[in-house]
């Protein structure tokens, strides 16, 4: 390129070094995280509880060893490998992580080749022979066309669009990174619920199991009772009616085992004919109340953190939104060579070439950039809503399972001086019928009594169980939203997983 060529591109620039000296900003608004009042310096219904250790949720996130249970340790390990929800979590996330490129491809400028031949004629056929004639030329004659170029684009991020639209992906990939780390959440919370209700149901069978050979006893000493001619024949009728009930109880109650076993099977992403766990005693004891302070729950919920991501993706859509109002600069290189014959493509005289900027400029759009920035301003207003209700409903999560957890401990003690009589009942009135003072009445109503209180003490603890897998679940689990900041170590967590199902599929 010649000096005159370049002093000819003075004004282009000008032009350029403007576009980079305004690049600095960016139209929208800046993102302001919306406040929530915290309320309290403690939970309402967690003040009469003694705060918890930091160790008792993990700081790695392991908070089902609070219940010191091997084999529950085991099932949720399997919960990251096999279960299908968070195979689609991961999978979302992958997408909005690659939905970040794209965005971050609008940085850089396109590059696009071409090359082609043709071959046609000018003029019309049913003049040629005329124009041949008079003027001695082909005024039809056909020519071969041979073309090359390559063409460069970059449009200038004078108004932020590209910056914001970059912004709103970011907090778009953090936000499913955090459905990831809910979902996550969610799968081993049930599945720890679910194997804590199997072990209750597993100590219920075992209660059941002794009831019925305890009635079986009773059956027989009604039986002798009746046969040395102390009782009448309803008593052992009685007897009789009350075993089968008690069977019928026992065999229903594999029912409701069956149907745990196999909810726990789905969430290791097994079918129910390839997993089985035997029956086992609860080995499992309620943990110490996991505390903290109510401000920790804007750190530690995952489901909070991704509410709150999207709020600040929502914000950065504004910006996007509202640089429509703005012109466009695009600058553009084109350069190539065309000839009209194959051996002369590539020569000197054939070459073309194009440089220069394009401003461009919406006039009236009938309002769609208008209705585009009240549609964005409208999302953000929703977002900001669902961030609020987000982090109330974590709130009574924990307040919920704080209130549990506290009345239902004092219940278990009431619970247990009621089977403690119950059981004493039990005892005295079978020594009184043996020794014919009372009616067989008095011992069905005792034995019901007593198996009715064992139910309920087995019913409370697994509400307990219970309740303390949903409050690690409601304080976040040990999460934590700084695993945010970096999203690196999860990206490549997920490629190597999906390079896996690959290699896994084409196997198949």
């Amino acid at each position: 390129m010649t000096q005159q060529d370049l002093f000819k591109l003075k004004p282009l620039l000008a032009v350029l070094v403007a576009s980079f000296a305004l690049a600095a900003c960016s139209v929208g608004p800046d993102y302001v995280r919306p406040q929530m009042d915290a309320g309290a310096a403690v939970f309402k219904e967690g003040q009469d509880w003694k705060p918890a250790q930091p160790r008792d949720l993990a700081a790695d996130g392991k908070w089902w060893e609070m219940f010191g249970d091997p084999q529950l340790n085991a099932l949720v390990a399997q919960v990251d490998i096999s279960n299908q929800n968070l195979a689609l979590a991961e999978a979302n996330f992958r997408s909005a992580v690659a939905l970040v490129q794209s965005s971050r491809s609008a940085y850089s400028p396109t590059l696009s080749a071409s090359a082609g031949a043709s071959r046609g004629a000018s003029g019309s056929a049913g003049s040629s022979s005329s124009a041949t004639s008079s003027s001695g030329g082909s005024a039809g004659s056909v020519r071969n066309s041979y073309t090359f170029s390559l063409t460069a684009a970059w449009e200038a991020d004078i108004w932020g669009k590209v910056r914001r639209d970059v912004e709103s992906s970011q907090a778009s990939a953090q936000a499913s990174a955090a459905d990831l780390a809910a979902a996550r959440l969610s799968a081993q919370a049930q599945v720890a619920q679910n194997y804590l209700q199997l072990r209750v149901l597993d100590a219920q069978q075992q209660l059941l199991d002794e009831t019925v050979q305890a009635y079986q006893r009773s059956l027989q000493v009604a039986q002798n009772q009746y046969t040395a001619g102390m009782v009448a024949k309803s008593d052992v009728i009685q007897a009789q009616t009350q075993l089968k009930s008690a069977q019928a109880s026992a065999l229903d109650n594999g029912v409701t085992r069956a149907q745990v076993e196999h909810a726990i099977a789905l969430l290791v992403g097994k079918t129910p004919a390839q997993f089985s766990l035997p029956r086992a005693p609860l080995a499992a004891v309620a943990p110490p109340v996991p505390q903290g302070v109510p401000s920790m729950l804007l750190e530690r919920r995952p489901d909070v953190a991704a509410a709150e991501r999207r709020v600040a993706s929502a914000n950065a859509k504004i910006g996007v939104a509202k640089a429509a109002y703005f012109p466009s600069l695009t600058l553009s290189a084109s350069g190539g060579y065309q000839s009209s014959s194959f051996a002369d493509w590539f020569t000197l005289p054939g070459r073309v070439w194009s440089l220069g900027p394009q401003l461009a400029q919406t006039i009236f759009d009938g309002g769609a950039r208008a209705a585009a920035t009240d549609q964005a301003i409208a999302t953000y207003d929703g977002t900001v809503a669902t961030y609020k209700q987000t982090v109330l409903t974590a709130f009574q999560d924990v307040e919920d399972n704080l209130a549990a957890l506290r009345i239902l401990e004092q219940e278990a003690a009431v619970q247990g001086e009621a089977l403690q009589a119950a059981r004493q009942a039990v005892t005295l009135v079978n020594n009184q019928y043996k020794a014919g003072t009372v009616s067989y009445v008095n011992v069905i109503t005792a034995q019901a009594t007593a198996l009715s209180a064992e139910l309920t003490s087995l019913n409370i603890l697994n509400r307990r169980m219970a309740a303390s897998v949903l409050l690690a679940k409601a304080l976040g689990g040990g999460w934590d939203e700084h695993s945010l900041d970096d999203l690196g170590p999860l990206q490549q967590q997920s490629a190597e997983k999906a390079k896996g199902l690959k290699e896994n599929a084409a196997l198949r």
